[in-house]
């Protein structure tokens, strides 16, 4: 008939189809290969900045001021027990200091040990939490969600450096304690587990500090990070990366003083201690 269009032919409509379906199926293979291939290669990047965050304590620098202990309670909100309640065993501290004295008068040496939180690579505490309020960070901070914790205080048994409190009573401040409380840390209710948490809400703010200002954290931004390590007048704390070899935290823990506490238990604390020079003499 006048002025109508041809056919097609069979084999043209199937050659279209079998043409469309295999760039289909092309763009199916390839389009996957370049997600993971720029996946691995974030991946790579992301690995290339993995963190691991820890502290160096040098025994032979540590005075036994205790303004460690007081600018940790300060910085997160440690409430005081009193000591009624403290002569129950039931005063929380997040840092402490323990002295250990050897000989006898005269001849007598004290040795002060500052202890947070160990923050170990195989914490005990987590692995028997029934509810998972505490959990170990991509970059190794052990913490607490303290809505979540249920008061089981398994935790606290499992862990053995005694480095969590429970809260057997509300916490109790003075109107001059409460007008300086840390609005950046949340006030602990009755009922919870808590514990150090290296200041992780200063880390946090040192890391969107370099974000805004378009670089990466160094280790001078967090060498003195933690309020205890910040307070410490004789240097006697660092922290940083462990996982730079550069940084001053992964320098002291290569130091042939180093040692950790409970090294036998497997827990690979992140907090290195630097014996006092007289025990390599």
């Amino acid at each position: 008939m006048a002025g109508s269009r041809p056919r097609p032919r069979a084999g043209h409509a199937r050659r279209g189809v079998l043409t469309a379906l295999l760039g289909a199926v092309a763009v199916a293979w390839l389009l996957p290969a370049r997600l993971l291939a720029r996946r691995s290669g974030q991946d790579q990047q992301a690995e290339r900045r993995k963190r691991k965050w820890g502290m160096a304590i040098d025994l032979d620098r540590c005075t036994g001021c205790q303004g460690c202990v007081v600018a940790c309670r300060v910085e997160n909100n440690v409430p005081i027990a009193g000591p009624e309640q403290t002569a129950l065993t039931r005063g929380i501290f997040w840092m402490d200091v323990v002295t250990v004295s050897e000989g006898e008068y005269p001849r007598l040496t004290t040795q002060f040990m500052p202890t947070p939180c160990n923050h170990c690579e195989n914490p005990p505490c987590i692995k028997v939490c029934p509810v998972g309020a505490t959990h170990i960070s991509e970059e190794g901070i052990v913490a607490q969600i303290f809505p979540r914790c249920i008061g089981c205080r398994y935790c606290t048994t499992a862990c053995p450096y005694t480095r969590r409190y429970f809260n057997w009573q509300a916490p109790e401040f003075s109107p001059e304690e409460r007008a300086h409380l840390n609005p950046d840390v949340s006030v602990r209710p009755k009922g919870v587990v808590e514990k150090c948490t290296f200041c992780h809400q200063r880390l946090r703010a040192a890391k969107e500090r370099a974000r805004a200002e378009g670089r990466e954290l160094e280790d001078a931004d967090v060498r003195k990070l933690p309020a205890c390590a910040q307070s410490c007048p004789a240097d006697a704390i660092v922290f940083g990366d462990l996982a730079d070899s550069d940084s001053e935290v992964a320098r002291r823990a290569r130091s042939p003083r180093a040692f950790h506490l409970l090294e036998d238990l497997g827990t690979h604390p992140k907090v290195v201690y630097l014996r006092e020079t007289k025990w390599t003499e």
